[in-house]
């Protein structure tokens, strides 16, 4: 993979670069999965929320990488002991292998993109040990009367795009995939998922969301 830039929408760069995330870590999920001796990648980690939490669950060897330079230099003057790094493109500077595990939180529905998505976990798989563990979180298809109508308003005004596709009242721009979607592009870049679980995670913008958390170990062939 050479060059391939992983666009970052302009409300990641301005508005959404102050916004306060809140789609929480579950800490028994990732214990029973990451010992706090992985070498752990947040990829998509905004300004180093979890970055930061990971270090308060005793996981000492984390990296923090997001493609908004907004985002790297707000987590950097809040938290200067973060190894936070603003990377626009990928591949990642990292050799094959490097983490033993990745979290990957919320961060394919700011990737409306097929082909994005595709090239994020290709790349995360690359970089992820084999028997490795990719800790997926993410909203899926939605089904309460509000987000249907987000979606289907979108697909009025760009009918090519992806069903799921919405945006937001101050610019950003998401997607929610069906469960199975995204499971099957897990299985496509090489991830077993070992484990799921469901709940409920407060937006951006103050509501709540179904949220699906995925543990899944790349395959040795992935």
């Amino acid at each position: 993979m050479a060059g391939v830039r992983v666009d970052v929408h302009g409300f990641w760069e301005a508005d959404g670069a102050t916004k306060t995330f809140t789609h929480s870590l579950d800490p028994d999920l990732l214990a029973a999965h990451v010992p706090p001796t992985a070498r752990v990648l947040d990829y998509g980690c905004g300004y180093g929320r979890l970055t930061a939490r990971l270090g308060e669950l005793g996981y000492s060897h984390v990296v923090g990488v997001d493609p908004s330079r907004a985002m790297i230099e707000r987590g950097l003057r809040e938290n200067p002991r973060l190894a936070l790094h603003h990377q626009r493109e990928l591949p990642l500077p990292d050799r094959d292998g490097a983490y033993d595990a990745v979290l990957l939180f919320a961060v394919l529905t700011c990737v409306p993109d097929d082909a994005a998505q595709g090239a994020t976990l290709a790349e995360l798989a690359r970089v992820l040990r084999p028997g490795g563990v990719l800790y997926v979180s993410e909203v899926p298809l939605q089904r309460d009367a509000r987000n249907v109508a987000r979606y289907e308003q979108h697909q009025q005004i760009a009918p090519h795009s992806p069903y799921g596709t919405f945006t937001t009242e101050d610019g950003g721009l998401f997607r929610h995939l069906p469960a199975d979607r995204l499971r099957a592009l897990l299985d496509d870049h090489g991830f077993a998922v070992a484990e799921e679980r469901t709940g409920t995670a407060p937006t951006l913008n103050g509501h709540v969301a179904e949220c699906l958390q995925l543990a899944a170990r790349r395959r040795a062939e992935g």
